[in-house]
């Protein structure tokens, strides 16, 4: 299922600019980042249970926020891209 994963961190000190940096790099190593603090993350139900937890676990719920939207397995039709940065298709191969 695709999956789209927001989140704001509070930076306004050291603690928050590490787990700033540490959700990130959680989020990179199952999607694709397509702006800032937006990442599309195919992932199956378990990897889904697994990154959320990982994420939850890193984020300071008293000043930061996570958001996850399950898009399902039929994405094509649901994404449309306008600007800068072209899209991708995140079923497809991607070539590293």
């Amino acid at each position: 299922m695709l999956v789209l994963i927001t989140y704001d961190v509070n930076t306004e000190d050291a603690a928050g600019r590490r787990r700033l940096r540490q959700i990130a790099k959680q989020c990179v190593n199952y999607g694709q980042r397509v702006q800032n603090s937006v990442f599309e993350c195919v992932l199956d139900p378990a990897q889904y249970k697994i990154l959320q937890a990982k994420l939850c676990k890193l984020m300071d719920p008293q000043r930061d926020s996570l958001r996850f939207y399950r898009l399902g397995k039929e994405t094509r039709d649901k994404i449309e891209h306008f600007g800068v940065k072209a899209g991708y298709d995140p079923t497809g191969t991607l070539i590293l």
